[in-house]
């Protein structure tokens, strides 16, 4: 027989595993996170007494130490990039600051299924909890995060359906044609007791100036530069104006009195990233929605002096008001202002095709002083207002012929009316394809030639609108230029820069004989230099 086994029980080694606590359980150190997303006075209210209740409830529980109330007020939650207390929180949490954060709900944390599922899992590697208490969730129990799943993707849903509100919202106010402003950024007006614009005449002076200016041939440039060291402030409350700025002022319909809505849209309700609208969405275009501080005439001879300028190509900062206006018979080119002998006392200024020394075959187009192109000016507009009579007693019925856009305004008629024949085809088309199973080929092949037809229509009302606006600019440029022959009493006994500016589009140069006048309401007029 063997003897019998002999066990020794080995006793534990003290220290060799860790003791298990004993006493009083470690404190957690407890923050909580509030946030209201409007500025409104109840949200702020809900805001305080979220703060309030938190700060009470975690220094009430012994087995918690009060951290901080991160907060967040009037601010959307859709995204957590603009939430600075929310970053806070987080930063002092992964640095090992926070043990447990408390916060009302799934919606307050985050109403982006990324953002949220992200945060939390980048506290769970930290051993950081986040309890959500409407929703009575622990993101460290085994059950939290399909939870937190599940309910973010709900506030996800939330959040696209309140955007979705306020666009409809906005697009119905549109609809209905009430315009709005960013007032806090818009030069000349302010918000009217009754809620649309009001003319702030004081910077409505500077509107007008900028119009003006532009029409007297300087640039944006020239004028973002004139106005900078004039100490006018922009819209936007700065002291140095960009030429875009300017331009934006001048390309605005809504100093004439009108208004486009919903120029931009937006693309992605979670990013709020905005779009131009270039036509896939309605726009709307609001006739005398509220006072104008340009007139309407004014606004179109800016329009169409945008276009002559593109037509012309580059052209220059146009301080002079010769500049961009004089022009080679040979080559098409501007000409350029040269100071001959600039350093000495024989320096003279003249005028010289810009493309004189460029090209291999010289333009055989003569340099122009001056005297000469104002001397010629003068002599020029006088000749037109010793035949004022003669010119006004047919001028009328010429505007009215060349301008004439009857036609154009029956055939977008005619658009408009065909647009609602298929609007309504199209809508009776999807509403049956909704109510019963159509096959998708047979209805891919109804729908398309409706939408294609659609489309064409949109491109010729399109094009329509621009010879209108074109005919309208040409009109408005006759009038005022009637209207400067008409306010001529006496001959021009010396050149007058704003006449100058007022009527002459261009003058090309011949030869060293001849130049040719093209004023504004397009007469052209020969005359012979010295």
């Amino acid at each position: 027989m063997y003897p019998a086994r002999a066990v020794k029980v080995i006793p534990a080694t003290a220290g060799l595993f860790a003791p298990i606590a004993a006493g009083t359980p470690a404190t957690k150190r407890v923050a909580a996170y509030a946030r209201v997303s409007t500025d409104n006075d109840e949200q702020l209210s809900s805001y305080e007494a979220q703060v309030d209740y938190y700060t009470r409830h975690i220094k009430s529980n012994p087995a918690w130490m009060f951290i901080e109330v991160y907060a967040d007020e009037g601010i959307s939650a859709t995204s957590t990039k603009k939430r600075d207390g929310f970053n806070k929180m987080i930063a002092d949490a992964l640095a090992g600051e926070i043990d447990l954060i408390i916060t009302k709900s799934v919606s307050r944390f985050a109403r982006n299924t990324v953002d949220t599922l992200t945060t939390v899992r980048q506290l769970k590697e930290k051993g950081v909890e986040v309890y959500f208490e409407k929703e009575n969730i622990y993101t460290l129990d085994s059950k939290g995060e399909l939870l937190i799943s599940i309910m973010s993707s709900l506030a996800q849903e939330e959040s696209r359906s309140i955007s979705a509100n306020v666009t409809w919202g906005q697009r119905k106010r549109f609809a209905d044609g009430k315009v709005s402003l960013p007032y806090g950024q818009f030069l000349g007006y302010e918000k009217g007791e009754d809620g649309l614009p009001k003319i702030v005449e004081k910077e409505a002076e500077f509107v007008r100036l900028i119009y003006k200016l532009f029409l007297e041939g300087k640039t944006p440039s020239g004028i973002a530069k004139h106005l900078t060291e004039k100490g006018i402030k922009t819209p936007a409350g700065k002291q140095k104006w960009q030429p875009s700025t300017v331009t934006s002022i001048l390309q605005n319909e809504k100093y004439k009195g009108d208004a486009v809505l919903q120029k931009s849209f937006t693309v992605d309700f979670l990013t709020k990233k905005k779009k131009i609208n270039e036509g896939e969405i309605p726009q709307y275009y609001v006739e005398n929605s509220h006072p104008a501080i340009i007139s309407p005439e004014t606004y179109e001879l800016v329009q169409e002096e945008f276009r002559r300028r593109k037509a012309a190509g580059r052209y220059t900062s146009a301080i002079n008001c010769f500049a961009s206006r004089i022009v080679c018979g040979d080559c098409g080119g501007f000409y350029g202002r040269k100071i001959w002998h600039s350093t000495t006392k024989y320096a003279n200024t003249v005028w010289q095709c810009n493309n004189k020394f460029r090209k291999r075959t010289y333009c055989n187009t003569p340099h122009l002083k001056e005297e000469v192109l104002k001397r010629a000016f003068v002599e020029a507009f006088n000749s037109l207002i010793e035949n004022k009579d003669e010119i006004l007693s047919t001028y009328n019925e010429i505007i009215v012929t060349i301008t004439d856009f009857k036609k154009q305004e029956k055939e977008s008629q005619k658009i408009n009316e065909e647009c609602t024949v298929i609007e309504a085809a199209v809508e009776k088309l999807i509403a049956e394809n909704a109510r019963s199973a159509i096959d998708q080929k047979e209805y891919t092949k109804r729908y398309t030639p409706l939408a294609t037809r659609y489309n064409e229509l949109q491109n010729r009302k399109q094009e329509l609108n621009s010879e209108i606006a074109i005919l309208k600019a040409r009109r408005n440029q006759m009038n005022a230029f009637i209207r400067q022959l008409k306010e001529q009493k006496e001959l021009l006994t010396e050149f007058n820069e704003s006449l100058w500016c007022a009527t002459v589009n261009a003058v090309v140069v011949k030869s060293n004989e001849e130049i040719t006048f093209q004023f504004k309401d397009g007469t052209e007029l020969p005359w012979g230099i010295e």
